[in-house]
């Protein structure tokens, strides 16, 4: 029997890690020919849990504050990440628009080279 507060018998404890033991692990399965399932069972860790670490680790929430950092809201940063995503977008379309024009540029000048060529001389003799 157990007592309040305890955990059944027969169960082991769950492991907690810190986020620099998180991140080592993960390092580790980033690693030419490891996987986060090689790496999770050599540690005895679940591969769902390790998967879940990596998507915190992407979206940036494994980062620990600083003690002189400020904590941003999550509505400000998910409008910061849209207008950035915006913003690449955007210069996506003027990189594009850029490459565009250089073409037609350097189109319009093989045309005006050709246009300046001598013209043949007519009666053919000169």
């Amino acid at each position: 029997m157990t007592q309040e507060g305890s955990k059944p018998e027969g169960r082991p404890k769950r492991r907690q890690y810190t986020v620099e033991e998180r991140i080592k692990l993960l390092d580790e399965a980033d690693q030419p020919g490891e996987s986060i399932s090689t790496v999770a069972r050599k540690h005895g860790v679940s591969p769902s849990v390790m998967f879940r670490w990596r998507q915190l680790r992407e979206s940036g929430a494994m980062t620990s504050l600083k003690a002189d950092e400020e904590l941003v809201p999550a509505s400000e940063m998910r409008a910061a990440r849209a207008k950035i995503r915006e913003l690449q977008r955007l210069l996506g379309k003027k990189t594009e628009e850029a490459e565009i024009l250089k073409e037609g540029l350097e189109y319009a000048r093989e045309k005006k080279l050709l246009s300046r060529s001598p013209l043949p001389r007519r009666g053919g003799g000169g």
